[in-house]
C-alpha cells in the first residue's frame, strides 16, 4: 500500500501561481511514476502531468505546457507541481497518483494505470 496526501491548493487570482505538494508513505519505492491529475465539476478526470522514477523525465498535457513543471524529490519521496499564470480553466480538484509498474508511454496519460490516489485538493483560480 501506499498512501498519497497533497496539499498546497486554494484560492487564487488569474495569472498568479500555486505550487501542489504530495507525500508519499508507507510501501515506497523509487520505482514508480508518479502523476498529477484533475477533475472538474462535471468533467472527466484529466491528466496533467508525469514524472519518471529517476525525475529524467516527464510529460505534461497540452493545456499546462509552459505553465507547470512537476517535479520529485527522491529521498523524500514527495511530488511537487509549480503552477504558475494559471487561468480559470485551471479550477479544479487536483490529485496525485502512483503508477507502481512504472510503465511510460501512452499509458502514462491514461487515469486506469495508476494504482494509488490522494485525497485531491482543491484549487480554484478566480478570473
Amino acid at each position: 500500500q501506499v498512501q498519497l496526501v497533497e496539499s498546497g491548493g486554494g484560492l487564487v487570482q488569474a495569472g498568479g501561481s500555486l505550487r501542489l505538494s504530495c507525500a508519499a508513505s508507507g510501501r515506497t519505492s523509487r520505482t514508480y511514476t508518479m502523476g498529477w491529475f484533475r477533475q472538474a465539476p462535471g468533467k472527466e478526470r484529466e491528466f496533467v502531468a508525469a514524472i519518471s522514477w529517476s525525475g529524467g523525465r516527464t510529460y505534461y498535457a497540452d493545456s499546462v505546457k509552459g505553465r507547470f513543471t512537476i517535479s520529485r524529490d527522491v529521498a523524500k519521496t514527495t511530488l511537487y507541481l509549480q503552477m504558475n499564470s494559471l487561468k480559470p480553466e485551471d479550477t479544479a480538484v487536483y490529485y496525485c497518483a502512483v503508477d507502481v509498474s512504472a510503465a511510460w508511454g501512452t499509458r502514462t496519460t491514461y487515469h486506469g494505470t495508476y494504482d494509488y490516489w490522494g485525497q485531491g485538493t482543491q484549487v480554484t483560480v478566480s478570473s
